[in-house]
């Protein structure tokens, strides 16, 4: 089945909402934004912990709000078990430790601020997406 999605204005503004969330938090916090390094920070230092926090409660609470006032539904399955979900968030969890980042540090935060480290990152990331999307279809 070939579903297309194809919907510039709403990717556009999403972009330009998230580019805000990246400046404004920056200004405020004087930090950058990356998720993995969020939680990280918030599991085990003690600085930051309540901006920590709300962070990743409006992570959670945004697709709640957008259900909410949109009345769309959010459909989410889950069709592998807990062993083998538990087992590859640990395997994103020390990917992103190696990597010195994770998706949204490096493709929003350092792609932004021009770090060689985060567009050769972004670069690969991309790349592998791209070759596992077109290995999934071929079987």
């Amino acid at each position: 089945m070939n579903i297309i999605n194809f919907t510039p204005l709403p990717a556009f503004l999403g972009g330009a909402l998230i580019g805000l969330a990246v400046v404004l938090f920056f200004v405020f916090n004087g930090r950058l934004i990356g998720i993995s390094g969020i939680a990280s920070n918030f599991l085990t230092s003690k600085n930051n912990r309540v901006d920590n926090f709300l962070f990743i409660v409006g992570l959670i609470i945004g697709p709640i709000l957008y259900k909410f006032f949109t009345s769309q539904e959010i459909n989410i399955s889950i069709s592998n078990s807990f062993f083998l979900l538990s087992a590859a968030g640990l395997m994103v969890g020390v990917g992103t430790k190696i990597g010195g980042g994770c998706t949204s540090g490096h493709g929003i935060s350092g792609m932004g601020r021009f770090s060689t480290r985060s567009i050769i990152a972004t670069i690969t990331f991309m790349i592998v997406g791209i070759l596992t999307v077109l290995v999934k279809s071929l079987v």
